[in-house]
């Protein structure tokens, strides 16, 4: 077996990461661009000790579970990777993907139900991210990158955004390449727009656009592009600028300014409201926020009666706001200052009298709790993709007496984390991934755990 050697292999499943995982001489190969029962050709790209990577060669017979993608760019663009997948079979690959996660990592086999749909597979998507470039004749191109590259696929059209997204978009480009505005180049850390954010609300009436720029000012060009947008585009409610001149591919610094109107757009999910800023964490896909939100509500419901509740890494505090009616009291913990600013403006909104915020980091926060033997029923957590270090996990369990429900988007640090906390004596009772980001690999899963007695 060598290096671009070619085989005939028939795709096996899904795996965490989406690839596609088939055996050559008994030897698990991984695969991008593939579908359950899939038959392909497939060429050695890498051996290593115990797998290896391929690519698609020719496709000789593909699966019944292959659809026509609804987007011209699907082959070559990175974002939506499951895209010629049948949306229930991407939903029954899911639940296998973090059934299997947990099993390899926490060493045991784990009930997971099956996955929640999305009620929308597309236009779901009301924050968008677009890195910008630049052609050698001066065309500003901006859109996703191609699978495991720096390579900018330029777009036009994506299903997954609202059109007005992809409308607004283009003008935007057109206007930056007419006013001279020079794309960003990450090799020679040169060019000022190196960024496009556009964050809508989910009833599609207010916009809000954030161009992150290698500048540390404000220019002329960048006020001019904002009152033509926000004359041309009614729905736009503000353009900001937020300055990044790191040589990272972090996408937005902390400094974000007002060009003109608001740095923030309000949203509406059921009879609730939250203000969310520029540079504050919400749902990417609020259609399904409502789903979670009340999949972790009815999980306490099931379980407790008028509970204290502590809603950690709480961003705008959406889960607290949600959970309130239930609670006797809540307290969020966000380490974000205009989360937290947003959180507290939210709290008022919603005429809530019983969530105290807390802005600062959340392991040093539980701490500070813990040396003041505060104790809750339920702790809500919701880390971002690296999940919780085992500190702040080892306070969390002394902070909480019945439960705790962990939201993740990451199965891997959901896996790791788990194992820590059953060793814990913290069991358990439900895991239920929910689809947030359709025609993807990731998955939101909520994982409710009953602390046992030792």
């Amino acid at each position: 077996m060598i290096i671009n050697e070619e085989y005939i292999v028939k795709i096996e499943k899904l795996i965490n990461e989406g690839k596609g995982l088939a055996r050559v001489n008994n030897i698990p190969i991984f695969i991008n661009n593939v579908c359950p029962d899939d038959v392909v050709k497939v060429r050695i790209k890498k051996i290593n000790k115990n797998y290896l990577l391929g690519e698609v060669v020719e496709l000789i017979k593909p699966s019944n579970y292959r659809v026509n993608p609804v987007c011209a760019l699907s082959n070559v663009c990175g974002s939506c990777n499951w895209l010629f997948i049948d949306y229930k079979e991407q939903l029954v690959q899911k639940e296998n993907i973090v059934r299997e996660t947990l099993k390899n990592i926490v060493g045991i086999d784990l009930k997971v139900n099956q996955t929640i749909p999305s009620p929308k597979i597309s236009e779901y998507r009301c924050k968008v991210q677009y890195p910008v470039s630049q052609k050698n004749t001066g065309r500003i191109v901006a859109g996703y990158y191609k699978n495991s590259t720096h390579e900018l696929v330029n777009i036009k059209y994506c299903p997954m955004h609202n059109p007005l997204i992809n409308e607004i978009m283009e003008f935007i480009k057109d206007k930056a390449q007419e006013l001279k505005i020079s794309a960003y180049d990450e090799k020679k850390h040169f060019g000022e727009l190196r960024h496009i954010i556009f964050r809508q609300s989910s009833d599609l009436k207010s916009i809000i656009i954030i161009f992150a720029v290698n500048t540390d000012k404000i220019n002329k060009k960048f006020k001019s592009i904002a009152e033509i947008l926000v004359k041309k585009f009614p729905v736009i409610k503000g353009v900001c600028i937020n300055f990044n001149q790191t040589k990272t591919n972090v996408i937005m610094g902390k400094n974000t300014q007002i060009i003109t109107g608001n740095d923030y757009y309000l949203e509406n999910i059921s009879d609730k409201k939250f203000r969310i800023s520029a540079n504050s964490f919400f749902q990417v896909n609020p259609y399904c926020g409502e789903i979670m939100f009340d999949t972790v509500k009815n999980l306490i419901k099931q379980n407790i009666n008028n509970p204290t509740i502590l809603d950690a890494y709480s961003g705008v505090s959406s889960f607290g706001i949600w959970l309130s009616d239930i609670a006797s009291k809540v307290v969020c913990i966000e380490e974000a200052e205009t989360a937290s600013c947003d959180a507290k403006y939210n709290v008022v909104l919603n005429k809530c009298t019983n969530i105290e915020i807390i802005n600062g980091d959340a392991g040093k926060n539980f701490e500070i709790l813990k040396g003041n033997n505060v104790k809750f029923d339920v702790s809500v957590i919701d880390p971002p993709r690296k999940g919780c270090d085992s500190k702040a996990l080892h306070n969390l369990i002394s902070l909480t007496d019945k439960f705790i429900i962990y939201v993740s988007c990451n199965v891997s640090t959901l896996a790791r984390d788990l194992k820590f906390l059953i060793e814990k004596n913290f069991i358990p009772q439900i895991i239920q991934p929910i689809d947030m980001f359709p025609n993807t690999y990731h998955t939101e899963v909520i994982t409710l755990l009953k602390k046992e007695a030792i």
